[in-house]
This record gives structure tokens, C-alpha cells and sequence, in this order.
């Protein structure tokens, strides 16, 4: 199997040292092919995934002994959305590996195939108790989505509800998208607040989403140009019929509310002090029930919801599939 082109430039040794020692096992030739390959899947895993996979692919069929190389097919076929394909690689490089890193992303595939009481068993599992601090977070972030796909709102919420919020931009923004889906509108404003404050890299849209339910509304200014030059001589043919109480109200500027940056900011700000207050407090009452929630679907737990209850009315954006969880082993670090 030839594979599709390697890119203008990548010479594979972009690679981190532990992949490159594993397949540094492989006749050099082929090391070096695969290595190209490696790195080509990981620099088009997010413009452009299915050539990202066929890259993958190449890796995969070539050396499927290499946990470097399922890792890689895995992730790719994840971001290609194909799911079942997905999984059986990830699982695989998994029992390679001993790590849990991936299993954020397996249990979101789980979410995907339609098995969202399979990704809070995995949520819930011992192995996932050894994740690290991000990965924790991003299954929290998958637990929560899982919630949300049986109905269970405010269980979906309470999953989330843990101080990390105050740091994240990403689970500020999945929280926010939680309370709104459970009906706490209010609530919903503020951590939308905070997570467009918290959002220098401008993962989210989180700014939008404020301005949304703020009701802001943004008037593009030449387009208002274009269509009052439009409207000038039907205008012109109706002075001489209009009122002089229309030519007074005609007279009144229009503006539009505008939401500046910087309040933004100030709000977080202002309201950090309190906030930070509540969260130490809660920190000390929700860790254990959040767990509970993320431990399989309980019909009798009192903050799990009947699995018939009625969806949201916007899909789940923040926990949705895509988590973009690991750093995958492929992916040329970033300097």
C-alpha cells in the first residue's frame, strides 16, 4: 500500500524521541515511511481528517504491533467521524500502552455509537481514576455530554460543578451550555461571562453566546447604507403624504447595545471574590456526589433525571463529540 503523498517538508523526524524509538525497530526504510506518515496524520488531523486517516492508515497496515501506529489510526478515524473503525484502535493501543490517556476519547466514541451508559462506566472506572488533571477534566467533559444525551439534565450540570470551572474556558463553556439545557438561564449568563473572560485562545464562542442571551443584535453598517439608498425614492414619493409626528420620530438615532471587552472582564472581576467563596464551599460538599454521577446510570440517584426526559432544545455544543482530549503520541509538539 503506497498511501497518499507525504507533504512538501516533513522529514519525520518531527516526531517525539518515544515514537521514534519504537519504530526505530523497523528496517530503516520503513521506519523512516512510516515516521513521515506519523507526522502528516497528526498536522492534518484537524484541516483535513479523512487524509489524515488515509495517512494513518498507512502507518497501521504497515506495523499494527506498534502502539504509536493504532494510536495514531484510532485519533484519525475519530476525527473523521468514523466511529466504529475508532474504537477497536484505540482499545488496542490502550492494552499496549497501560496508559488511560485515551480513554476520554474511547468513552466519547461510546457517545457517538450511541452507548452513552457505556461512557459513564468508563467515566466511573478505576482506570480512569488514574488520568491526569486534564484528562479528568475531559472526562468530566464526556461524562457530562453522556448525561446530557439520556435527558438527564441536572445531572449533567452537577458533573460539572467542581472549582475547576474558574480556570477552564472550555468547562466554563460546557457548564454554562449545561445550566442554559436545564433551564437556569441566569446562571447560564454568567459562566458564558466568565468563560469568554477566561478564553484568550478563542476556543469557544463563548463571547456569541452572550451576546445571544443578552438579546444584543449587530447591525453590519454598510449593509444599513445599502438598503436606506435603496428605500430613498420610495421614501421621497411619500413625504409629502407623512405626518409631522413621523418626520419627529424619523429624527431619533437607533443604536444598538454594545458589549464591550472589557466589561466582560470586569464582571468576572467584581464577581470573583463570591464566587470563589461558593466553589471552596461547594468543593467540600459536591466532590462526592459529582462522583456519583459520573458512576454508571443510577435511576434512583437523586440528581439523575427519569432517562425519558424531555432533550434539550439546542444540541450539546462544548460536550459534544470532538473533545479534542489527548495530545496524541503522533502530534509534533508545538514550540
Amino acid at each position: 500500500m503506497s498511501g497518499p503523498p507525504i507533504p512538501e517538508g516533513i522529514t519525520g523526524k518531527e516526531l517525539p524521541k518515544p515514537v521514534l524509538d519504537e519504530l526505530s525497530t523497523l528496517p530503516a526504510g520503513l521506519a523512516t515511511l512510516l515516521a513521515q506518515h506519523l507526522v502528516a496524520a497528526g498536522q492534518l488531523l484537524d484541516e483535513d481528517p479523512e487524509q489524515a486517516f488515509a495517512h494513518a492508515s498507512v502507518a497501521r497496515q504497515r506495523a499494527p504491533r506498534l502502539a504509536s501506529t493504532r494510536e495514531a489510526a484510532g485519533l484519525a478515524a475519530y476525527a473523521a467521524g468514523k466511529y466504529a473503525e475508532a474504537m477497536p484502535e484505540l482499545r488496542a493501543a490502550t492494552r499496549m500502552t497501560g496508559s488511560p490517556a485515551l480513554l476520554p476519547v474511547i468513552a466519547d466514541v461510546e457517545r457517538a455509537l450511541g452507548r452513552p451508559e457505556k461512557a459513564l462506566e468508563i467515566a466511573a472506572s478505576a482506570e480512569a481514576g488514574r488520568l491526569d488533571a486534564d484528562g479528568k477534566i475531559e472526562m468530566r467533559l464526556v461524562a457530562a455530554g453522556a448525561r446530557r444525551d439520556l435527558g438527564q439534565l441536572d445531572a449533567a450540570v452537577l458533573t460539572l460543578q467542581v472549582p475547576e470551572v474558574r480556570r477552564s474556558a472550555r468547562l466554563a463553556y460546557a457548564f454554562a451550555d449545561a445550566l442554559l439545557a436545564a433551564g437556569r438561564r441566569d446562571e447560564a449568563l454568567a459562566e458564558f461571562t466568565r468563560a469568554a473572560a477566561l478564553d484568550k485562545e478563542g476556543e469557544t464562542d463563548a463571547d456569541e453566546r452572550v451576546a445571544e442571551l443578552e438579546g444584543v443584535v449587530f447591525v453590519d453598517a454598510y449593509d444599513a447604507d445599502d438598503s436606506d439608498a435603496d428605500d430613498s425614492d420610495a421614501d421621497d414619493s411619500d413625504a409629502d403624504d407623512s405626518d409631522a409626528d413621523d418626520s419627529d420620530a424619523d429624527d431619533q438615532p437607533v443604536s444598538a447595545p454594545v458589549v464591550e471587552p472589557s466589561s466582560v472582564e470586569e464582571q468576572v472581576a467584581e464577581e470573583q471574590a463570591v464566587e470563589e467563596q461558593v466553589a471552596d464551599e461547594q468543593a467540600t460538599e459536591q466532590p462526592v456526589a459529582a462522583e456519583a454521577v459520573l458512576s454508571g446510570v443510577d435511576a434512583d440517584h437523586p440528581f439523575a433525571e427519569p432517562a425519558d426526559a424531555a432533550e434539550p432544545d439546542r444540541a450539546p455544543s462544548g460536550t459534544e463529540r470532538r473533545t479534542g482530549v489527548v495530545a496524541p503520541l503522533f502530534v509534533p509538539p508545538v514550540d
